[in-house]
Formats: C-alpha cells, sequence, structure tokens
C-alpha cells in the first residue's frame, strides 16, 4: 500500500521520464491558449526528437501560455515507464503508439485522484474518514497498475464518483472547524467577480468559475478549491494558507504577486513575478 505521507514528487510531471505524451496524446484548439490546431495523437509542432519542447522557455510569448499551465500529475511517467515498460512511442508499433495515448488521459485522472487523496489523509480534521481515505487511496494506485487493456476498460468517471463521496465527506469535516460563516459558494457563476479582499475563509468553491476574478486580497484560507476554474483570477496579495485540494494547474492559470500567501505543497508560478 502507497504510503499516504510520502513526497509528492511522484504525482508530479517529470519529462525526464516521458515521452513527451501529452504533446501527443492530447488535442488543442487554436484559442488564446494555444496558437494552432492540433489533433489528438498527432505531435505537437514544437516537440523535439528527445522529446523536449523546442520553445519551453518561451511558450507564452509564442501562444502556448496553454501549455504552461497544464500538469498530468505524474501520469506521463507512469505510462511511459510503467504500464509501457519504457516504450518509445516514436520507435514503438503503431497500435501500441495508439494504446498509449489512450490509456494516458485515463491514468491522468487516477494520477488527479491520488493527489486529492494524499491531501485528504494530511488533513488532521479528516481524521474519521481516514480509513475509507486510505482504501480509496490502495484502489486508485492499483488502478493506475492495471494493464492498457484494462486502463482503456476501466470507468473512471464512476471510479471519480466513488471518491468525490469521500472528498466531499472531508471538505466538510475541514471547513467545520473554519472561523466564521462558511460560504457556500459550490459551482457558482463568480466569472469577473468584485471579491477584492473578500472573506472567503472556510468557503465552498468547488467547481466555481472564477474565470478574470478580481481576488485581490481575499482571505481564502481554508476554502476547498477543487474544481475551481480560476483563469486569470488575480490572486495578488491573497490568502490562499490552508486552502485545501488547490493544485499546481489552477494556480499557474490564475495571476498573483509576490504577496500571494501559498499553501506549502505549491509553487509559485514564474509568470506571477517576472515582470517584478
Amino acid at each position: 500500500m502507497p504510503d499516504q505521507t510520502a513526497d509528492r514528487a511522484e504525482l508530479r510531471g517529470d519529462c525526464e521520464r516521458c515521452f513527451g505524451l501529452c504533446c501527443v496524446a492530447l488535442p488543442f484548439a487554436a484559442s488564446a491558449d494555444f496558437a494552432i490546431d492540433k489533433k489528438a495523437g498527432t505531435p505537437c509542432r514544437n516537440l523535439r526528437e528527445d522529446h523536449r519542447c523546442g520553445i519551453h522557455a518561451r511558450l507564452r510569448q509564442q501562444g502556448f501560455s496553454g501549455c504552461t499551465v497544464y500538469d498530468c500529475f505524474g501520469a506521463g511517467q507512469k505510462v511511459s515507464q510503467v504500464t509501457f515498460g519504457g516504450q518509445d512511442w516514436r520507435t514503438t508499433s503503431r497500435a501500441d503508439a495508439r494504446r498509449m495515448f489512450d490509456v494516458f488521459p485515463v491514468v491522468r485522472q487516477l494520477h488527479e485522484l491520488l493527489w486529492y487523496l494524499t491531501e485528504a489523509l494530511a488533513l488532521p480534521p479528516a481524521r474519521p474518514v481516514h480509513a475509507e481515505l486510505r482504501r480509496a487511496l490502495q484502489k486508485t494506485e492499483e488502478l493506475t497498475r492495471q494493464n492498457p487493456e484494462q486502463l482503456a476498460a476501466l470507468d473512471v468517471g464512476a471510479h471519480r464518483q466513488d471518491v468525490n463521496v469521500l472528498l466531499l465527506k472531508t471538505s466538510e469535516l475541514v471547513r467545520a472547524g473554519a472561523r466564521g460563516r462558511k460560504k457556500d459558494r459550490r459551482g457558482a457563476d463568480l466569472m469577473g467577480a468584485r471579491l477584492k479582499g473578500a472573506d472567503l475563509c472556510g468557503a465552498n468553491l468547488r467547481g466555481a468559475y472564477l474565470i478574470a476574478a478580481d481576488l485581490t486580497g481575499a482571505d481564502l484560507r481554508g476554502a476547498d478549491m477543487i474544481g475551481a476554474d480560476l483563469r486569470d483570477a488575480d490572486l495578488s496579495d491573497a490568502d490562499l494558507t490552508g486552502a485545501f485540494f488547490l493544485t499546481q494547474p489552477q494556480l499557474n492559470a490564475a495571476r498573483g504577486s509576490a504577496g500571494t500567501r501559498l499553501p506549502d505543497s505549491l509553487t509559485r508560478p514564474v509568470h506571477w513575478t517576472a515582470q517584478l
């Protein structure tokens, strides 16, 4: 059984141990996030023969900001090195390459669940459901180690629903200890909302649409951030200390400052302070 207190390194993308799967398996459309269209299973034009990005240091300037906010939660190296035993899609059969591309998004979802479950087990208020969380963590890890055929047939949506029941229980237990009134903004449309200095301590922001919202100086301590859309949200000087179920991709999609306070498990995006 995996150790829930272990470092989360294996739940972060490690491009050195991956064959550029996100740059091949996933599709994207020309937009504000991507400069070009690309079909699923087609290598990005910027992917080099060594599986490195040819414009990695200039992605935002070249119109590929969508790449800078993505993280596979370690699914890339799992599929590359474990599921397919180090096979390179460039040199394996076309059928195996296609299976690799099909399996990658499934494992990515499972690894995202591993991130949430691992975090939930580190939250003391969730102790009443720790035993259930450990079982869910073990089952999810076992699913990631299935063979390609089993992974392709997996109903990952059903498994997500089962895990979500436990994550909801975790959220209720953790937020119960937050001070004051605990706002429920689950799934709320807060696009462009003026929330400067807002008291959102212990708030339920699961799945909330916070695109381009002004959260400057907001108090988000102990808030449930799972699935919240933070694209272009301004988190300058906001306090996210103790905010839980928050991921690096969410932060990477937002704007912030040197004064933004973050949970210890996450890092400050480079573009937040690049112009200071």
